[in-house]
């Protein structure tokens, strides 16, 4: 038995056996870090003592009597996106701005996993404040997708997608804006889930675009993803957004009978741009589901062309406002000048990378007098028309079938000197957000040469996270994509 190997469903039962111990899982995945990473660079920061007290701490629970029933994550090592608050440990964001900053506080989604008694370790590398699709554009390097050392593992929480697949931990918790749990799922062939906007809290996440963020988890099978999501989803009076909606059994919902299930297959998703092996990879998966007992639907979502334009004038104008806040006075690495404006100038200037500050000044420039009605404005006003589009097309359907990216990973440097390409990464991703509904990508097989992984993508109505996990975990059920593993 190779405990890093183990999914979080299989580690709990031993667990809960005494077969292993939390610390011995913990050790594994240290252990793992340390042959594995200095290729992968998933890991920004690591507090091992810390980590192995938690682990030490979950074992003498367990040894007392605790169970998984009233802590479903106990002892299980998961790993966090540098993004999150988590008490006198690092706050990045991947950025150096933030410089030796430690979080004074444990965020919601943190306090909600020590609850379930999870065993949360390390700060795993993202895009500088989450503004990236290929976690190239951090302040401590770049990460490699473990099937490809040479590509990309997609972003913003390629971290995230490649311990999971690296098999660095047993779970990881990401954020999502425009695809960034569901992309770096698909490139690097692990499972991960938007959930719908409010669903989960977000105080204690830094925020890059507020009315896009969401939490979700990634893991290696829709089970493990399902008891994670379990775990951190809930109201928190906290955040504002938050909506007390219950919190379904995501666990308890999964199922394989898909009868009477229906697919929506959107038009506007296929045909031009996509690979060829991605796009046949996909329709091979659509068959499997209607083999399955699934129907499948197309159906149209009119204002798709518009989705890319209208998420990045919306998410630059939120970053704008949001980042205002890190300029040098009350947290961070300063800079120094003569006067308040050159002291701002100065930090923000070289504690910025190139993709933040080029997002900061897109959303400065459509928030200006000017054009703020031509820009922001009609952008709001498309986003109500997508979302109605979402809207209509989930009243005749149970949830849409798509692929996630229109191609497999790409390799490092690749898109870096064309941002519109690198944006156009998120084009079948970025409606989610827009919408505030539910997405969920998992494998749905690989190319052949070079082998690496296609995603699908699911996505379902508001709250709609457990009908969305079950029709995902059917197929995943039918088919050995998940199994698959990387050999490093």
């Amino acid at each position: 038995m190779i405990l890093h190997e183990l999914t979080i469903g299989e580690l709990t039962a031993k667990l809960a056996s005494k077969e292993v111990s939390s610390r011995e899982a913990m050790l594994a995945c240290l252990d793992r870090i340390d042959a594995v990473d200095n290729r992968i660079n998933a890991f920004i920061s690591l507090d091992r003592e810390d980590a192995l007290g938690q682990a030490e701490a979950a074992d003498a629970a367990l040894a007392k009597g605790a169970s998984h029933n009233e802590q479903s994550l106990l002892g299980v090592p998961v790993s966090l996106k540098d993004i999150f608050c988590v008490k006198n440990q690092p706050a990045n964001c991947a950025s150096k701005i933030l410089g030796d900053f430690l979080s004074p506080y444990d965020g919601s989604v943190v306090q909600k996993l020590k609850q379930a008694g999870a065993v949360i370790f390390g700060r795993v590398n993202m895009d500088e404040f989450a503004m990236g699709s290929s976690t190239e554009n951090s302040a401590f390097g770049r990460t490699c997708n473990p099937w490809d050392l040479e590509r990309v593992p997609g972003g913003s929480s390629g971290g995230c997608a490649a311990s999971v697949v690296a098999q660095e931990c047993f779970g990881s918790i990401g954020t999502d804006t425009g695809g960034s749990i569901r992309q770096p799922s698909a490139l690097c062939g692990c499972v991960g889930i938007k959930p719908t906007y409010g669903r989960v809290s977000r105080f204690g996440v830094i925020a890059f675009a507020s009315s896009l963020d969401q939490v979700g988890p990634m893991a290696r099978n829709v089970h493990d993803t399902a008891a994670l999501l379990g775990a951190i989803a809930g109201h928190d009076p906290k955040d504002s957004t938050s909506v007390p909606a219950e919190v379904p059994d995501y666990v308890g919902g999964l199922d394989v009978n898909l009868d009477g299930i229906k697919l929506g297959l959107p038009k506007e998703f296929l045909g031009a741009g996509i690979d060829p092996e991605v796009q046949s990879i996909f329709d091979a998966a659509v068959r499997q589901y209607e083999a399955l007992g699934a129907e499948i639907q197309e159906i149209s979502l009119p204002h798709t062309e518009y989705g890319v334009a209208t998420y990045y004038i919306l998410a630059t104008a939120e970053a704008s406002a949001n980042l205002a806040r890190f300029d040098g006075v009350r947290y961070g690495d300063r800079v120094e000048g003569d006067d308040p404006f050159a002291l701002y100038c100065n930090t923000r200037g070289k504690g910025f990378g190139d993709e933040v500050k080029r997002r900061i000044i897109l959303g400065t420039y459509v928030l200006s007098s000017g054009y703020y009605d031509a820009y922001y404005i009609r952008a709001q006003k498309v986003r109500s028309l997508i979302k109605q589009d979402f809207d209509q097309a989930l009243e005749k359907v149970d949830a849409l079938i798509t692929p996630t990216v229109p191609y497999t990973a790409f390799k490092a440097g690749e898109k870096t000197d064309d941002p519109l390409q690198m944006y156009l990464s998120d084009i079948f991703t970025i409606s989610c957000n827009l919408t505030g509904t539910c997405g969920v990508s998992l494998p749905c097989g690989f190319t052949s040469s070079p082998k690496l992984p296609v995603g699908l993508q699911l996505l379902g109505k508001p709250f709609g996270e457990q009908e969305l996990l079950k029709i995902a975990y059917a197929y995943e059920q039918a088919t050995p994509w998940h199994k698959e593993r990387v050999m490093l």
